[in-house]
């Protein structure tokens, strides 16, 4: 049984159709990138999945259970996390204050202050950072920060919106390799990202979404070596 399965989800905003029918799964372990033009659907998709948008139609089914009519903060506490777009830290906050935010569905400190060396062992400069206020940190620290967060939670799969968005080639190669470690760690990984090439490098099995349909899916490598998805997808 897949982890989470979107069965025929649709989704508007007013009367515009974003989402059209789409049907998706992502197994235990794996990294499932979702690939697309800007406009394609991803953000609306990943909101969905996690209760911040509520489905017209379909089935949004984790571990076994019917989320699609869950409030957000509830399916946090079930074991998913997100990694929205654009990092969305307190920037009012502390490094430290951000990160214990990301734990409040959690009840045992001992456990929640083990998770957050876990943290820091992944992420050094947050430790490094820690009392500094969350707005003061570069884009690639609050990208750092946002995922940092996340974790927090200790989520059976993360959601991330966007990750590289606005970095630079250097943090962008760091900022993958924390996603192939995350997994590495057993959490299970779902993804959106405009830079296709890095997303298809990193991901098991891949979708393509195009005005709101899935119009293709399949192994990310050998995605990665088709020439009509080079042409189309990875500026090839």
């Amino acid at each position: 049984m897949a982890m989470l399965e979107v069965k025929n989800l649709e989704v508007y905003y007013g009367v515009i159709q974003a989402i059209r029918g789409i049907s998706f799964e992502v197994n235990k372990g794996e990294v499932i990138a979702l690939i697309g033009a800007n406009g394609a659907g991803k953000t609306t998709t990943l909101q969905t999945v996690t209760g911040m948008l509520k489905p017209a139609a379909g089935e949004i089914i984790f571990e076994g259970q019917d989320i699609s009519k869950v409030a957000g903060h509830k399916i946090v506490s079930m074991g998913m996390a997100h990694v929205p777009e654009g990092r969305r830290v307190f920037a009012e906050l502390s490094v430290y204050e951000n990160l214990q935010l990301g734990a409040y569905s959690r009840k045992d400190k001992t456990e929640i202050m083990q998770t957050l060396e876990k943290v820091y062992q992944s992420f050094p400069r947050l430790k490094e950072r820690k009392n500094q206020l969350a707005g003061t940190l570069s884009g690639g620290e609050q990208q750092m920060l946002a995922m940092g967060r996340a974790l927090m939670s200790k989520p059976n799969i993360i959601l991330m919106d966007e990750p590289s968005m606005g970095l630079s080639p250097i943090l962008v190669e760091e900022i993958f390799k924390i996603i192939r470690d995350i997994s590495a760690g057993g959490t299970t990984v779902l993804l959106v990202e405009q830079n296709a090439k890095k997303a298809l490098a990193v991901a098991d099995r891949a979708y393509v979404l195009e005005t709101g349909r899935i119009v293709l899916s399949g192994n990310a490598k050998e995605m990665m070596n088709d020439d009509s998805i080079k042409k189309a997808y990875l500026g090839e």
